[in-house]
């Protein structure tokens, strides 16, 4: 992900708000316990997420890609009273960490977090979910979106995060296309393609695109 100036990238976070305890707590222990910790959300893309989930208010929020609970946590924090976040991983070796974070934020009774996989999840699942938040399998964004399109209102928010793949989508220099890529070139394609949404890309961190169902 480290395409973008790095002095920049700190201007941005120094002008951003601060985390709270809990998230730097998250942070702290991805950062030393977890293998590829550059997964994390972490701070500028969470309060990006935050404040976001704050102005939309969503009833409901659906997440594909739990890791450690950052994200998420960021997420609930735009959550009214009533509202609820589902989130989906595939990683079980993490929960007990993750619970904890959950509980030790007081998200226990407003996150509902679920182990496995989320093409098969998806259509269990009924909705609406007002804003969702695809961060999981790239080789799989193009099918979650399809899963999941019907399940958001009009004017429902979609991203997908990770879209820019530290630059690799310009296919520069000739380089052979791996898998996660091809995706990703793919599924930006397809929602460009789509006349059931209107999207903006924001070059956000590793890229991120906005998706609103019209």
């Amino acid at each position: 992900m480290e395409f973008t100036d790095p002095e920049l990238v700190d201007y941005c976070e120094k002008h951003t708000t601060e985390e709270d305890a809990l998230l730097k707590k998250i942070t702290r222990i991805t950062e030393t316990r977890i293998l590829m910790p550059r997964m994390i959300s972490g701070h500028f893309q969470g309060k990006f997420l935050e404040l976001l989930s704050k102005m939309l208010r969503p009833r409901q929020i659906l997440e594909l890609g739990t890791y450690t609970g950052y994200s998420a946590i960021c997420l609930a924090k735009g959550l009214p009273a009533e509202g609820k976040l589902t989130t989906i991983d595939i990683n079980d070796e993490l929960e007990t960490m993750v619970r904890g974070f959950f509980s030790e934020g007081g998200y226990t009774d407003k996150i509902d977090y679920i182990l496995g996989n989320a093409i098969e999840i998806l259509p269990t699942l009924k909705g609406p979910f007002d804003l969702v938040f695809i961060d999981a399998d790239k080789i799989n964004y193009s099918n979650y979106f399809d899963l999941l399109i019907d399940k958001v209102p009009s004017g429902g928010i979609i991203l997908a995060d990770n879209v820019l793949w530290s630059g690799k989508i310009l296919l520069r220099d000739g380089k052979k296309i791996d898998k996660d890529t091809r995706a990703l070139l793919a599924f930006n394609q397809k929602i460009q393609e789509d006349s059931r949404v209107e999207n903006v890309l924001l070059p956000i961190r590793d890229g991120m695109m906005m998706v609103r169902k019209i």
